[in-house]
């Protein structure tokens, strides 16, 4: 064995300190990937989750495939299906099963099955106040991956993502929508809708009924309804604007998303009818996002009549990169007025 190799190899656990096993870790990176091959093998059946999570982040960064089969050895021996040994001790804070499956699914692996397993695992650790759940980005990433998987049929994928839109893990829950929205489907769209549908049903629920959806959640449906149907479903998306919450807010700007003119003249027509100060602006900043030479004119208009709303009009504009033209357009107007003048130099200081 040559003295380059020696150098690179990993040493076996209890040869040397963890600090040191990671040290070995990092100098494979200055090395061509055929000579971490064979020490990132090893890194894998580590007993310690951390080394072998840093393992199967390097694997991914080399492009390794050849090292599928070892991974998949290793989520399976950090799952634990025996009653032998407990995940939370031999994997805490999932941190293998998160890399592993972060690899696999950036190598786009075909088979289903261990990500189906990694959807469905929960991990309770002691954390202050009881127990808290660490699977919920190994949850999140399997289901996402689950949707390269081109063995599965639309029906079937859907039924494996819909259980998990009910997952206790807000962030869970938002990137299973992503994942319904990947499918692209009719179907997919109707399922997100219904979603939307349920919550918006909620909000008059009774005591002991469950509580109503992260905004961040309704605003993947409500992205996700418009990137598969397009346009069209602009209206249908409009009529969570008239609640003027933080969910609405998502609406509106999932609606300026699309970036048309049907966009701008459904934010424009809701504003019309507004009364809520805080709601108008979040329309005018949607409005603003629509990126219409009509949206940007209406903005100004606002400017120019002095509105109550014309300072929130300036900060829409300001905060969506407008082009230098239309800054300077914007500062004409204000000029002279001290109140407006004010808000323009607060985004916009003097140079």
């Amino acid at each position: 064995m040559s003295s380059s190799s020696t150098r690179y190899t990993l040493p076996m656990p209890g040869k040397r300190k963890f600090e040191d096993q990671l040290a070995a870790l990092d100098a494979l990176r200055q090395q061509p990937p055929e000579a971490a091959i064979d020490p990132l093998r090893k890194a894998l059946a580590n007993r310690n989750n951390f080394v072998a999570a840093k393992a199967a982040d390097l694997i991914r960064h080399f492009q390794l495939t050849q090292l599928i089969p070892e991974l998949l050895t290793a989520f399976d021996r950090f799952m634990l299906r025996s009653d032998k040994e407990d995940p939370v001790k031999t994997d805490p804070q999932c941190w293998a099963k998160n890399a592993i499956s972060r690899t696999l699914a950036a190598f786009e692996h075909q088979d289903a099955a261990v990500f189906l397993q990694g959807m469905h695992h929960l991990q309770l650790e002691p954390s202050y106040g009881g127990a808290s759940d660490s699977a919920g980005t190994l949850r999140a990433t399997c289901a996402l991956a689950l949707v390269q998987c081109r063995s599965l049929l639309d029906a079937d994928l859907l039924s494996h993502l819909i259980e998990l839109l009910g997952d206790k893990d807000k962030a869970v829950r938002a990137e299973v929508v992503r994942a319904i929205e990947q499918v692209g489907s009719p179907s997919a769209a109707l399922l997100l809708r219904l979603r939307a549908i349920l919550d918006s049903n909620l909000k008059s629920r009774k005591p002991g009924q469950p509580p109503e959806e992260e905004p961040e959640v309704l605003g993947a449906c409500y992205s996700g309804i418009l990137r598969i149907e397009g346009p069209k479903s602009i209206p249908w998306i409009a009529r969570f604007l008239s609640d003027s919450d933080d969910p609405a807010a998502e609406a509106a700007l999932a609606i300026a998303g699309t970036h048309s003119a049907q966009a701008f003249e459904v934010l424009r027509d809701h504003f019309a009818e507004e009364s809520d100060p805080w709601f108008c602006s979040v329309l005018l900043s949607a409005i603003a996002l629509t990126r219409q030479d009509a949206a940007v004119e209406f903005l100004l208009d606002q400017v120019r009549a002095e509105s109550l709303q014309a300072e929130a009009a300036i900060e829409a504009i300001l905060r969506s990169a407008p082009s230098q033209e239309i800054t300077k357009r914007l500062e004409k107007l204000v000029s002279g007025n001290p109140r407006l003048s004010r808000a323009f130099q607060k985004l916009f200081p003097a140079r």
